[in-house]
């Protein structure tokens, strides 16, 4: 998270091209798949990523040039295309056709899958917010969240500048910093999420800071519990409210809107020009106010579909254009949406989507294991973690086999805890059956 990264962000998206933007914690072969994926020609870093860019390059070959913010060896300075006549070509753009942004979102059954999103997508989302949460030209958020995520890409980056406030940039997140940074540039509006809104509550060096100047914190990427919003909310005398979305929704759907409307718990309304339907998993039948069942969205802000993915596209949008979430929730009798579970199996971990089949890929190819279940296990720090659950057939430790997974996945992606067991339970399938497996977690951990 720089400056300079909106301007490379909204060249590309002028001139007609598409930004698939990577997780700067990915390693050289998590890089390289996407890039090879996504059909990637220009690769854009800073030198302290340098490293792992050109090894990916090198695996993927089709990288015709890399760029770097600043220098570095083997890259062309971004500063270099700013070197021109400033005549912008005009290019024509198919606003309801033409990727602008192509994000990759995790799945539970393999590799993460490239999301297609239009010009159209990205700018009706925000229509359709600006409606819920208008900002003001002296408005000051903090860019705390990566703008290589879809939440830190539409809700602060471009948002942010198209209604013409101002964004606050940090490389990456540090407590401290982020309070100098509030108490410094006034910031007024923080989009967040559950662990930062967690130490905002809890964390003793708040009240070291004036932040005064905050009157909303909107808080996303992962569910937020009513005691934890009313707890920060009350410490910092503001606004504490959430929203709902995915990737693949670009990626508001559900917003809770003005002050009188707060409702803790909630994700809030359905955002204008946004309809959503409650259905039962086992019927398909519609259900009413109070009833669970998994949302199903239909709205100009949905995706395309996944990038060379034509099946998973088809098992994820269904008839007439709705969006199947995999999250179960519903609607209570005055309209506010909640949401209660995930269909789908996704860890979040600190807000990042962490796929528990790509860690159970990753450790049955270990000789010292012949079966493994990965679940999520609730973490007040980082809101899940995850835990592997192992049939051993060697003699590796725990440690070893946590250590064996450091070795090839990002930061996030580790498992954090790991346990020996006899069998893994399954259907008759042979699908794993996860939700048993979280059921005695939470009767060993008392919940």
């Amino acid at each position: 998270n720089i400056p300079e990264y909106a301007i490379a962000f909204h060249a590309v998206a002028t001139v007609g091209g598409i930004n698939t933007t990577i997780n700067p914690t990915y390693n050289a072969e998590e890089i390289a798949y996407q890039l090879k994926d996504a059909g990637a020609k220009y690769l854009l870093t800073i030198p302290l990523f340098m490293e792992h860019a050109v090894a990916a390059a090198a695996e993927v070959g089709g990288i015709e040039e890399i760029f770097v913010f600043g220098e570095a060896e083997g890259a062309t300075p971004f500063a270099a295309l700013l070197q021109n006549n400033g005549q912008l070509q005009p290019t024509e753009i198919d606003v309801k056709n033409d990727l602008v942004v192509l994000p990759y979102s995790s799945g539970t059954t393999g590799l993460a899958k490239g999301v297609m999103l239009t010009h159209y997508n990205l700018v009706a989302n925000m229509a359709q917010v600006v409606t819920m949460e208008a900002l003001e030209d002296n408005d000051v958020l903090a860019g705390v969240l990566p703008f290589f995520h879809i939440y830190g890409m539409v809700l602060i980056l471009n948002y942010a500048l198209a209604e013409g406030a101002t964004v606050v940039t940090m490389p990456r997140f540090d407590m401290v910093q982020f309070l100098e940074l509030i108490q410094q540039h006034k910031i007024t509006v923080a989009h967040l999420v559950p662990p930062i809104v967690l130490g905002l509550a809890k964390h003793p060096i708040v009240d070291k800071y004036d932040v005064s100047s905050l009157r909303s914190i909107i808080s996303g990427a992962a569910p937020l519990g009513p005691e934890l919003t009313a707890e920060a909310a009350g410490r910092l005398g503001i606004i504490v409210k959430q929203g709902y979305g995915m990737t693949e929704l670009s990626p508001v759907s559900h917003f809770m809107a003005g002050e009188e409307s707060i409702r803790d718990g909630s994700v809030g309304y359905a955002i204008p020009n946004t309809e959503t339907r409650v259905v039962d998993v086992a019927t398909g039948e519609d259900l009413g106010p109070g009833q669970d069942g998994e949302l199903w969205i239909r709205g100009p802000q949905v995706m395309q579909g996944y990038l060379n993915k034509p099946d998973a596209t088809a098992e994820t949008i269904v008839e007439d254009g709705w969006l199947r979430t995999g999250d179960i929730g519903h609607i209570d009798v005055d309209g506010y949406w909640f949401i209660v579970d995930r269909l789908k199996e996704l860890i979040k971990y600190k807000g990042f989507q962490v796929p528990p089949a790509e860690l159970e890929a990753l450790l049955i190819s270990h000789p010292s294991v012949s079966d493994v279940a990965v679940i999520p296990v609730p973490d007040e720090e980082a809101g899940e973690i995850p835990k592997a659950f192992v049939v051993r057939s060697g003699d590796a430790s725990a440690e070893e086999l946590m250590a064996f997974v450091k070795e090839h996945v990002s930061t996030y992606k580790q498992v954090r805890e790991l346990e020996f067991v006899d069998a893994i339970p399954k259907s008759l399938s042979g699908k794993i059956l996860r939700r048993v497996l979280r059921d005695q977690e939470m009767a060993k951990r008392g919940g």
